[in-house]
C-alpha cells in the first residue's frame, strides 16, 4: 500500500523518484564552476604562478581518506576542465558509489598549474556533496528493513538546493518538495492563519491548487491528526511527537494517508522511529548539518 501511495505522490511531484540523475545541465554545471573558480580568483593565483614553470605537467589522484558515499564528481572534474582544457581524467567511482578508506575515486592529468588552482574548488564541492550522501546513506541503513524511507527538507544551502538534494539521492534517500510550488504543506503557522481549523485549511488549498497536487498537513497532537484524516490530507506530518504518540497516530490514520515523522530526528533515534510503522521519516540534518567526507588530492 505505500509503495503505491509513494508513487502517486512522486507523480505528482510531492518527492523526485528513487534514480541518481545528476540534476544540473552542461550550461549550469559550468556556470556553477565558473563562479567559485572566480570566487577564489584562480587566475591570479600568485602561489602557484612563483612556484610552478607554466609548462610543468602533473598526475595526481582523488582519494577518499575516510569510507564514505561520493557525490559531486561532475563538479569537480568540471573544475579541472575549465582552468586546464587538455586535463584527461578517470573515474573509478561515480557519484553513488560507497567507497573504503585510502580508495582512489578519480585519476587525473594535466598542467600542474590548472590542477593546483582548481584543487581547492574541485574538493570542496565534492567533500560537501559527499558529506551528505555519506550521512544519507547512515540514515538509511538504520532504518533498514523497517519499510520507512527517509526525506530530506528544504533547509539547504541557498542556490545550491537540486546539488544537496542530489546527494541525499546518492546516498538512498529521497527528496521531499524541491520547492514552495511542487506540493501543498500546511505547517502551524499557517493553520494560524486560519484559526487552527484543518479542514478550512485544505479545503483552501484544494481550490487553490493545481489539479493532482498533494496536501499535507503538520499535525502536532492526535487531535489534529484526526482532523486532518477528516478532512482528507494526503500527506500527514506527525511533527515532534513522542514514540508512543507515533504509534498512535499510525493507528488512527490506518493508511488512509502517508504518514511522515519529523522533528529532533537523530542516528540515534531513528530506528525506534521507523519501528512505529511511519511511512516517512523527514531528516533537515542531512542538508544542513552533514559533515565533508575526507577527501585528499594527491600528487603523483
Amino acid at each position: 500500500m505505500t509503495g503505491r501511495r509513494d508513487s502517486e505522490l512522486a507523480a505528482h511531484g510531492f518527492f523526485w523518484e528513487e534514480g541518481l540523475h545528476f540534476p544540473l545541465t552542461a550550461k549550469e554545471t559550468h556556470a556553477v564552476v565558473a563562479a567559485a573558480l572566480e570566487e577564489d580568483d584562480t587566475r591570479h593565483d600568485i602561489t602557484t604562478a612563483a612556484t610552478v614553470l607554466s609548462d610543468r605537467r602533473a598526475r595526481c589522484r582523488l582519494v577518499a581518506r575516510q569510507p564514505g558515499v561520493i557525490a559531486g564528481l561532475p563538479l569537480a572534474r568540471e573544475a579541472f576542465e575549465q582552468l586546464d582544457k587538455t586535463v584527461t581524467t578517470r573515474i573509478d567511482h561515480d557519484d553513488g558509489s560507497r567507497v573504503d578508506r585510502d580508495t582512489t575515486v578519480m585519476f587525473l592529468s594535466g598542467h600542474a598549474r590548472g590542477l593546483l588552482s582548481a584543487e581547492r574548488v574541485a574538493l570542496n564541492f565534492v567533500q560537501h556533496l559527499s558529506g551528505i550522501a555519506s550521512l544519507s546513506a547512515r540514515y538509511v541503513e538504520a532504518v533498514a528493513g523497517t519499510g520507512a524511507h527517509i526525506l530530506d527538507t528544504r533547509k539547504t544551502t541557498p542556490g545550491l538546493r537540486r546539488l544537496e538534494k542530489y546527494a541525499v539521492r546518492a546516498g538512498g534517500g529521497l527528496n521531499h518538495r524541491m520547492d514552495l510550488s511542487s506540493a501543498v504543506l500546511i505547517k502551524d503557522n499557517h493553520l494560524a492563519a486560519v484559526d487552527g481549523d484543518i479542514r478550512a485549511a485544505v479545503k483552501r488549498a484544494r481550490a487553490l491548487a493545481l489539479t493532482g497536487i498533494k496536501v499535507e498537513v503538520e499535525c502536532d497532537t492526535l487531535e489534529q491528526v484526526k482532523a486532518a484524516i477528516d478532512a482528507g490530507a494526503d500527506v500527514i506530518m506527525l511533527d515532534n511527537m513522542s514514540l508512543v504518540e507515533l504509534c498512535d497516530a499510525v493507528k488512527l490514520v490506518d493508511g488512509s494517508a502517508v504518514t511522515e515523522a519529523s522533528g529532533g530526528v537523530t542516528l540515534e533515534t531513528v530506528r525506534r522511529i521507523a519501528e512505529t510503522g511511519v511511512d516517512w521519516i523527514s531528516v533537515g540534518a542531512l542538508t544542513h548539518s552533514a559533515p565533508a567526507l575526507d577527501l585528499a588530492l594527491d600528487f603523483d
